[in-house]
């Protein structure tokens, strides 16, 4: 997968990109990424990005020429990029998104700051993304967060894709609870389940806690849950113990 990312702050990106998982699969050209200064697509002597608001208004937006530019300059290289605009009026970000963005064969992020971009520019973007419902000082952040959730779902960049799979939010569920050593600390026990060898009871023991887990933390998720054969069986024993507790 080929990324590029637009910035003001191109030396903050590049740092992020250094690091974890991430910065290895970068080091090792797993995913291609390039990061473009927008200034570098300015034409006057201070490099100007930003200008004042047409109708007044507090606040600057960034000019649409060095983003246009930019973008005809890929295009002109020969790169087909699918553009995202990261912006807290987008739709917002979660892990279906993530699957669907690592399909593409190439990413186009621009990481606005100030008011944001000019209308025009949208003129060729295709996706507008939000992370959450909060504004932050630049898109910077809320683009590295996409792209590491992103390069998750990328063959090859996390060493044991089982891990992706049992990762939050991948079946529409939350992750199982997860224990390590000690067996036992400060009078706390891992439940015995997961000691015992018994791989289809671990199993069906984790999807049990996962769906507890969702129902409870998170019951927006529970309510759209489109639950498969070996789920709903789940539920039913975990209902049935819960019954069982009560009584």
């Amino acid at each position: 997968m080929k990324i590029s990312i637009a910035t003001l702050l191109p030396e903050l990106i590049k740092e992020a990109l250094k690091w974890g998982i991430l910065g290895r699969a970068v080091e090792n050209r797993i995913m291609d990424v390039d990061v473009l200064n927008i200034r570098d697509y300015t034409v006057d002597k201070h490099r100007t990005t930003d200008d004042y608001i047409y109708g007044g208004g507090a606040g600057m937006v960034m000019k649409p020429e060095p983003l246009y530019d930019l973008f005809e300059d890929l295009i002109r290289k020969g790169n087909e990029p699918y553009v995202i605009y990261a912006s807290p009026q987008g739709r917002l970000f979660n892990s279906e998104i993530a699957r669907e963005l690592a399909k593409k064969d190439e990413l186009l992020f621009l990481c606005g700051r100030y008011e944001g971009i000019d209308e025009r520019c949208m003129k060729f973007v295709d996706d507008e993304i939000s992370i959450g419902d909060y504004v932050t000082s630049g898109a910077e952040f809320p683009v590295l967060v996409m792209i590491d959730s992103i390069s998750r779902f990328c063959q090859g960049v996390v060493g044991n894709y089982d891990s992706v799979i049992n990762d939050s939010h991948y079946q529409g569920l939350l992750d199982h609870e997860n224990y390590t050593r000690p067996a036992e600390y400060k009078g706390m026990e891992v439940p015995q389940v997961y000691l015992n060898g018994n791989h289809k009871l671990i199993d069906e023991a984790r999807l049990k806690n996962s769906l507890l887990r969702t129902a409870t933390k998170r019951p927006d998720l529970f309510e759209k849950k489109e639950f498969n054969k070996e789920e709903k069986k789940a539920l039913a024993k975990l209902i049935l113990e819960l019954y069982q507790h009560v009584e």
